[in-house]
């Protein structure tokens, strides 16, 4: 089920780990576009794709509100969250999670870009994407990792 309705919002994590293992691009095919803040585009710290749109965040006070639970770039995504619609969040963070959660927004994780990756015939097996993202220091707990082999029918 195609999410180009959605306005998909990315934190630093899922860039920077997707990067790493040379996968960003797979957000390009799943997502066409993507939006960040300025803060997280800081915290990545390198050049990024056309596809990636840097939009600030109107309502600072959200962000400095959230900032005191969360880290900055989490902060400023979920406070660009609030100034769209229907939007897709992608969090790795367990506290970030649980914040937008609270909050009754939508998200995902890197594994769940691979997952649905795998499911639209991005990519063939998601076994390879996980080790990789396990060798560049990605935790991911092994209950969450057979979990996902699971879903996608692999072992």
């Amino acid at each position: 089920m195609p999410d180009l309705e959605k306005v998909v919002i990315a934190d630093t994590s899922c860039l920077i780990v997707l990067t790493k293992i040379k996968a960003l691009p797979l957000l390009n095919l799943l997502y066409k576009e993507v939006y960040i803040t300025p803060e997280i585009a800081q915290e990545f710290g390198e050049e990024l794709p056309k596809w990636i749109i840097i939009e600030e965040v109107s309502n600072k006070k959200i962000i400095r509100l959230l900032n005191n639970l969360l880290d900055l770039g989490e902060s400023s995504a979920i406070a660009l969250a609030f100034e769209k619609e229907n939007v897709l969040l992608i969090l790795d963070d367990l506290k970030g999670r649980k914040e937008a959660e609270k909050l009754g927004l939508s998200f995902t994780g890197t594994l769940g870009v691979l997952h649905r990756a795998k499911k639209e015939n991005h990519i063939k097996i998601i076994k390879p994407y996980i080790h990789s993202l396990k060798a560049v220091g990605f935790r991911i707990s092994t209950k969450v990792e057979e979990e996902i082999l699971k879903l996608n029918e692999e072992k």
